[in-house]
């Protein structure tokens, strides 16, 4: 067991960002403080290395980066979920509600495994649109969704009725205000 890490003091908040009203939880200091990482990355590996996931499919952009350090740690190949229009090749995309906004995902078609198990990674669940997204997109490319992880979880904001019965898990769940 990993030991006992305050990880909410190694996340920056930023009020009124990216508008009025929102309270951003800014990953990015976690990101740069070595510890805090290594913990991330710790608590990833005790969860999931067991799992028989065979994938990972990571969220743009902070997601890249945890969902490439447990891909390192655990063997697995990892697939990328881009915004719309950043990767070549045969795609598939899905639109998706933020907690601020619309947008749409794509993933490249000869990346999603058929059959397989793939974990979603991002560093925050806020609405769970963007997880739902990508779920639906490995779904439609023939892969096995099962589960998704998330560093900071925003359970106000009713992710798991987007994502239905997705397993996700988080290692921080912030209440709202």
């Amino acid at each position: 067991m990993a030991e006992a890490f305050d990880l909410d003091r190694a996340i920056r908040k930023v009020p009124d960002f990216p508008k009025p009203g929102i309270l951003f939880y800014d990953i990015t200091s976690v990101i740069a403080n070595p510890p805090a990482f290594r913990h991330c990355i710790d608590q990833m590996v005790e969860r999931y290395g067991q799992r028989g996931i065979q994938a990972v499919a990571a969220i743009e952009s902070r997601g890249f980066i945890f969902g490439a350090a447990l891909c390192d740690r655990l063997g697995l190949p990892l697939l990328l979920a881009r915004k719309k229009g950043k990767l070549p090749g045969a795609t598939i995309s899905a639109s998706y509600a933020l907690e601020y906004g619309v947008a749409e995902i794509e993933m490249h078609v000869s990346d999603i495994p058929k059959g397989q198990s793939v974990l979603i990674v991002d560093d925050l669940i806020a609405t769970g649109g963007t997880v739902g997204a990508v779920a639906d997109l490995l779904r439609r490319g023939g892969a096995r969704p099962v589960g998704a992880f998330a560093v900071i979880g925003l359970p106000f904001l009713s992710y798991q009725k987007t994502v239905g019965d997705l397993e996700v898990q988080t290692l921080i769940d912030y209440h709202g205000e």
